[in-house]
């Protein structure tokens, strides 16, 4: 395997992996070849006779397992974007071997006593070693012997069980489709969507997306259908119940292992939020108030329908209800958010008032499929920043969902500067210009945060790049991010009819931001019920198991009072993705604990004048720039000047 491409970093500009030379064949001899060279360059540390240093033990770990990088940052990237049958055996087979090698590193004896004996008075320096040290003691280096075998196989079974999650979803996404005969039935679409969902034969097949609430319900007419889209939504991959409550109690066993009560004290210990109390809190100031928004907002809807709505109706009447309470048509906004020119006119353009950069396309830079659109981004000065790489189109060989990823992440240790790649799920039309929903536009600004946060990146260690920093963290800058969408100046220069060119009517603005005030509580209720189920399955503690999943799902919400019959959970343990293949585990929360820190930000940039130079600026240097190099929260004291408060967030979800 002389020409395997992973063996040697990539001469494309920016260390962009070569797309067009990697085939499948490339990656197991890669990730043998990759976790082979970092066993022996651990060991090589672990039994030097040097005195440990930080030079000659933690900074010589992050220089180890470049093969193995390139190689795993590639092939994950690929099964979640572009899976084939060939990538998902790949990928059953080695994702326990990552595991074995990840337990071999951190469960070696000898490396753990060199690293408790380092020191330094570098700041950043200090701080790595911490994250260091912390890592191997919650991955297990303290443990016995006895206790160290059996977190190995603990941690083997869940990869295992991730992984089966994770393919069993991905089919279920074409395997419990809605498909019709009749185009009839899909009455609501408009012409464009329902061609680009006819198939080969004649009949038409419309994909599921990873959450509860399919977008096609906003827009169905007929009832019947929108019931038949519901359930498919909220049945599909019934064998990943049993799945889950494996997973939760293998979980629970390995945190007792560990000293933690549960999984979710476990998890949190790591994150900002600290304790389990300190997120149960939070929460509590939510659910009382979301759930009475919501039951108004039900009213509202039976009252629109004329008859007792059930789960499927909600999002066809309310958008009737905004239609009639605020004139509002949600549909009436696409002609206007054509996706190129909500990126370069949009996203862009946003970036570069806010922080000067700018965009150019280079197209002879490919990607793994002809989808795929490489940007260079330059800093003001000329001076290159790094490449965006741009996925936006649904298919059925790529998970649900949105994100972002590094494909290069930026470091001084190894002069590399970031590639970031942002992947959206948006219906590809059959002909003709590419037309966002709102809420997809919304998406394509909130995933450019992640962007930006990984792009402006200014750290030594790999380690720390970028969005390296607590799950609790990371969506913090991309929601903050989402602010731009309807900010004036930026909605001028990119929300124009595909057609005509004409700008977006005023009125129709206005109307959008008194019609997102309604719905507000089906929004909050459904977030926090699916918050909520992820907290009740890893609150379990060593020993308790799950015989009905469903029925425990059902008693979950009920005892956090949060079950409310017409909004069920935004994801259901069967399809919730993001906590049983995703790394969320325990840490869903982490959109409202990011989103307390995103409103006061929002408030801080509008009280000192909004889209301007010096605010990009001083966001980008005291939070952006810094990734995992210092604590999160001072980083966010060093932008506001102050702790965080969780008032401007009861007020922007009317919850005050």
């Amino acid at each position: 395997m002389a020409e395997n491409p992973f063996f040697a970093p990539s001469d494309l500009p920016y260390e962009l992996p070569p797309f067009a030379d990697i085939r499948e064949e490339h990656y197991l001899p890669a990730f043998e070849r990759g976790m082979a060279e970092q066993l022996a360059e651990v060991e090589a540390i672990a039994s030097s006779t040097e005195t440990p240093t930080f030079e000659n033990t933690i900074a010589a770990l992050e220089r180890s397992g470049r093969i193995l990088d390139r190689t795993a940052t590639v092939f994950f990237s690929i099964a979640a974007s572009n899976t084939t049958d060939g990538t998902m055996e790949i990928e059953k087979e080695i994702s326990p071997q990552l595991t074995r090698h990840s337990d071999a590193i951190r469960l070696n004896r000898a490396l753990w006593a060199r690293i408790k004996q380092v020191s330094t008075a570098d700041a950043e320096e200090s701080w790595l070693l911490e994250k260091y040290r912390d890592d191997f003691i919650r991955a297990g280096a303290d443990l016995s012997e006895p206790e160290q075998d059996r977190l190995r196989a603990l941690n083997e079974e869940l990869s295992k069980l991730s992984t089966r999650f994770a393919q069993s979803l991905l089919k279920a996404s074409t395997e419990s489709a809605l498909v019709v005969t009749d185009p009839k039935e899909l009455d609501g679409f408009d012409e464009a969507k329902i061609e680009s969902l006819r198939k080969d034969d004649g009949g038409y097949v419309l994909p599921l997306l990873n959450f509860t609430s399919q977008p096609g319900l906003a827009q169905l007419t007929d009832r019947d259908v929108r019931r038949r889209l519901y359930e498919l939504s909220v049945g599909r991959a019934p064998g990943n119940f049993e799945i889950a409550a494996t997973m939760a109690a293998l979980r629970a066993e390995r945190a007792a292992l560990l000293g933690f009560p549960s999984h979710a004290a476990y998890t949190v210990a790591d994150q900002t939020a600290k304790t389990v109390e300190a997120v149960e809190e939070m929460l509590g100031q939510l659910v009382g108030p979301a759930v009475r928004n919501a039951g108004k907002e039900a009213e509202a809807l039976a009252e629109q329908a004329g008859f007792a709505i059930e789960p499927w109706d909600w999002s066809y009447y309310s958008e009737k209800v905004r239609q009639a309470r605020y004139e509002f048509d949600g549909a009436a906004m696409r002609p206007y958010f054509e996706l190129n020119r909500v990126y370069r006119d949009g996203v862009f353009f946003a970036a570069t008032k806010l922080y000067g950069i700018t965009f150019a396309e280079r197209p002879e830079l490919g990607g793994y499929h002809p989808d795929v659109t490489v940007f260079e981004v330059s800093d003001e000065d000329g001076s290159p920043l790094g490449l965006f790489v741009l996925d936006p189109y649904a298919r059925p060989t790529k998970r649900g969902g949105a994100w972002m990823n590094n494909l290069v992440d930026q470091s001084f240790l190894f002069g590399q500067r970031p590639v970031v790649m942002n992947n959206l799920n948006v219906t590809k039309p059959a002909s003709g210009p590419t037309l966002l929903t709102y809420d997809e536009v919304n998406t394509a600004f909130h995933e450019f945060g992640h962007a930006l946060h990984g792009l402006f990146s200014q750290v030594r260690f790999p380690r720390v790049s970028g969005t390296s920093v607590p799950r609790d963290f990371v969506e913090y800058p991309s929601q903050v991010n989402e602010m731009w969408v309807t900010w004036p100046e930026v909605l001028a220069n990119y929300a124009k009819h595909h057609e005509t060119g004409e700008p977006m009517p005023s009125e129709l603005v206005e109307k959008l931001q008194a019609a997102e005030k309604f719905n507000q509580g089906f929004k909050t209720v459904e977030y926090l019920a699916a918050t909520l189920l992820d907290w009740a399955w890893h609150k379990l503690a060593a020993g308790e198991t799950v015989a009905d999943p469903e029925a425990f799902e059902l008693a979950a919400l009920e005892a956090a009072g949060i079950a409310f019959p017409l909004v069920r959970p935004r994801y259901r343990t069967n399809y919730f993705a993001h906590i049983f293949s995703g790394g969320y585990s325990a840490g869903y929360y982490s959109y409202i604990w990011s989103e307390v820190l995103d409103a006061e930000s929002v408030e801080w940039f509008k009280e000192n004048g909004g889209l301007t130079r010096a605010n990009g600026d001083h966001f980008r240097r005291e939070l952006l720039s810094r990734g995992g190099s210092l604590d999160p929260l001072t980083a966010f004291r060093n932008f506001r000047g102050r702790e965080p408060s969780i008032q401007p967030l009861l007020k922007r979800r009317g919850l005050d």
